[in-house]
C-alpha cells in the first residue's frame, strides 16, 4: 500500500481539522444528491466512502494511489487503481459521478470533464468540489490550476446541459481560523522577496510547500488548539456560489 505523507492529502490529524471538516461536509452534501450506480474519482484517504457508498446500489472508487484502508468489509464497494483521464469504463455506465478536490490536479481538465460526461447515463449528475481561487492564500504547487466560479462554470457548460453553482462557506469560528491562517501565511511568504512561489516550476516547490504547510498547521494547532479542534462539519454550509466561499461545489447534469 502506498502511504502518502503529504499535507495535500487531508487526514484526521487534529492539525488538518479545518480542512477535514469542510471536506466531510462535501461528502454529506453529495450523499443527498446521488443514487444508483456511482463512480468516485479520487478516493484519497477513503474517509468519505462510508458516507456516500450506502446511498448507491453499486459504488466504484478510483485513485492513482492505493488508500491505507481497504473496503473489503463494505458491500457494493469496489476500489480500482487508475490514473485519469481517460476513464476505463464503458459509456453510459453510471448514474452519478463524484469527485472532490481532484480537478485542480489534472492538466487535461477538458478531457477529464468530457470523460465524466461519457460514462454518465442520460440525466446523470456530476458532483465535484475544487478550491475557490480567490480564497487561496498562496500558490499551491500541487495544483495545475485553481478556478474562479465563472471559469469552472464555463468548463462544465461546454459538456453538460445544466450546471448548479454552489459553494462551501464557513461561519464566524471558521473565519477566525482562516484569518489566523492568513496572517501566518503572510509571515512566511514575506521572505519570498523574489516571488519565487510564482516563478519556479511546480515540481521544485512541492516539497518545501508541503513542509511549510504542515508546520504551519501544527503551529496554529499549538497556538489555539481549542479553536482548531472545535471546528465541526456543522460550522460549514452549502449556499449559492460567491467569491467568499472556500470551495466551489458544483452539480452538472448530462
Amino acid at each position: 500500500m502506498a502511504k502518502i505523507a503529504t499535507a495535500e492529502r487531508v487526514s484526521r490529524d487534529a492539525s488538518d481539522n479545518f480542512v477535514f471538516q469542510r471536506s466531510l461536509l462535501a461528502y454529506h452534501a453529495a450523499a443527498e444528491r446521488i443514487e444508483g450506480e456511482v463512480l468516485e474519482i479520487g478516493t484519497g484517504a477513503g474517509y468519505g466512502v462510508e458516507v456516500v457508498a450506502p446511498r448507491a446500489s453499486h459504488f466504484v472508487t478510483v485513485d492513482k494511489h492505493v488508500p491505507e484502508r481497504g473496503f473489503a468489509d463494505m458491500e457494493r464497494v469496489v476500489f480500482q487503481q487508475a490514473v485519469v483521464p481517460p476513464l476505463c469504463f464503458a459509456s453510459n455506465s453510471f448514474d452519478c459521478v463524484i469527485s472532490f478536490q481532484v480537478i485542480e490536479h489534472i492538466r487535461r481538465d477538458r478531457e477529464f470533464v468530457r470523460e465524466v460526461r461519457r460514462v454518465l447515463r442520460p440525466g446523470g449528475r456530476f458532483v465535484l468540489t475544487t478550491p475557490n481561487a480567490p480564497m487561496s492564500l498562496t500558490r499551491n504547487p500541487w495544483h495545475v490550476r485553481e478556478y474562479t466560479a465563472g471559469q469552472l462554470r464555463n468548463l462544465l457548460e461546454c459538456e453538460f446541459a445544466g450546471v448548479e453553482a454552489l459553494g462551501v462557506f464557513g461561519n464566524e469560528k471558521v473565519m477566525e481560523y482562516y484569518e489566523k491562517n492568513r496572517r501566518s501565511v503572510e509571515r512566511i511568504t514575506r521572505f519570498d522577496l523574489l516571488d519565487l512561489q510564482h516563478r519556479l516550476p511546480r515540481k521544485l516547490l512541492q516539497l518545501p510547500y508541503d513542509l511549510l504547510n504542515r508546520l504551519n498547521r501544527r503551529r496554529l494547532l499549538r497556538a489555539d488548539g481549542e479553536l482548531t479542534r472545535s471546528i465541526t462539519m456543522d460550522d460549514y454550509r452549502i449556499g449559492p456560489v460567491s467569491d467568499t466561499c472556500f470551495d466551489l461545489f458544483y452539480v452538472a447534469r448530462k
